[in-house]
């Protein structure tokens, strides 16, 4: 089915926190192609009072209205954006109650969650989207490109670093909702590993650090962890949140390597830095709306009734990593990974580029970083 206007996709956004009211609201903006913003669910009065005005949404109300909701504003897709122990429960209740789900990653805590995620999207005959949007980005595609072109020759190693100074009484940092680097940082480059070499890890191996700061009791704040692919190939990854800003990977094959640089932000320009044979080349890609291409993406998947590609397998997939690293960095063990099959992958021709959306000042959502 092409844009064409005649049916546009109606979402609901459940969750205002920061990264709700700065990046997937205003997103609709660049999405109008397709996709309707018609409610927001918030357990926050204030915020749902300032953005009933802002966004003049059809419906604006707390969790508990959120099956009626979908029922009254004719809702068919509803955005989870919640604390990560509150994914499963949410993406149950809309599915149960007919609504497609795009569900922010990571895609659960737990591996038993996101099986059942998938079960309960299955059973309902609804679509599940996890919220990969560096599959959409010019930028990280284009490092998929690079690599099937055969330019660096075998690509054997990964390496990436991403770190932040998170704020205290952030969610990132409690261990009640799921926070910790592992759950919070680890999809982006354990996600980046899979997709260059467009395989799964087979065993992996973890150190985490519990700091001292107040900040971070019971979760982790740092994690280092080795990935082993087959044919020899290695991924490497160092994640923080009590460590200066950097995001950042580095690709290398037999005849070069690719540096991408920010990594997997969404605030600033990104950069390849390509070095084939000794000769670097440098390429820009100017700031872009990361968020508006999911929706673009998930609502011709919903029209169209097709699978898409980031699917809860995807999720799935990173979230399996995650808990064995977890297990090595409890036990002090390398962990071996069962086999595990993806048909789909992110592909050069997902690029959707859309302007930089202007973020509006956030109602009692603190970034979680601290300046």
């Amino acid at each position: 089915m092409a844009r064409d206007g005649s049916r546009k996709v109606r979402y609901a956004v459940v969750g205002a926190g920061n990264i709700a009211q700065v990046a997937v609201l205003p997103a609709f903006q660049h999405a109008t192609e397709n996709s309707e913003l018609v409610a927001i669910f918030s357990s926050d009065p204030t915020k749902r009072d300032a953005l009933r005005k802002q966004y003049g949404v059809q419906l604006c109300e707390g969790y508990e209205a959120l099956e009626q909701g979908i029922r009254d504003a004719d809702i068919d897709v509803v955005y989870i954006a919640l604390p990560n122990t509150m994914h499963r429960a949410f993406t149950e209740r809309a599915a149960r109650a007919g609504a497609h789900i795009l569900c922010e990653k990571p895609m659960a805590t737990t591996v038993e969650d996101c099986e059942a995620m998938i079960r309960v999207a299955e059973e309902n005959d609804v679509k599940l989207m996890i919220a990969y949007r560096l599959h959409f980005e010019e930028a990280n595609l284009g490092a998929i490109d690079v690599v099937r072109s055969g330019r660096l020759g075998d690509v054997t190693m990964f390496s990436a670093l991403m770190t932040q100074q998170t704020r205290g009484g952030d969610i990132r940092t409690r261990q009640d909702v799921g926070g910790g680097a592992l759950l919070d940082e680890g999809p982006y480059p354990i996600n980046a590993a899979r997709y260059i070499f467009g395989d799964e890890p087979v065993e992996v191996s973890c150190f985490t650090q519990e700091d001292q700061d107040p900040r971070f009791s019971g979760v982790d704040a740092t994690a280092f962890a080795l990935l082993r692919f087959s044919g020899g190939r290695l991924a490497q990854f160092g994640i923080s949140h009590a460590a200066s800003a950097v995001s950042t990977y580095r690709v290398v094959g037999a005849r070069g390597d690719l540096r991408v640089e920010p990594g997997f932000g969404y605030e600033k320009e990104r950069r390849h830095f390509l070095t084939v044979d000794g000769q670097t080349e440098e390429r820009t890609f100017a700031v872009a709306d990361q968020f508006a291409p999911q929706l673009l993406y998930f609502s011709d998947c919903v029209l169209e009734d097709r699978e898409p590609e980031p699917s809860g397998w995807e999720g799935l997939a990173d979230v399996r990593v995650i808990v064995a690293l977890q297990e090595s960095a409890r036990t002090g063990r390398a962990v071996k990974l069962a086999p595990f099959h993806r048909r789909q992958r992110p592909t050069p021709d997902q690029v959707i580029v859309r302007p930089p959306a202007e973020a509006p000042e956030p109602v009692n959502a603190p970034a979680p970083t601290v300046e």
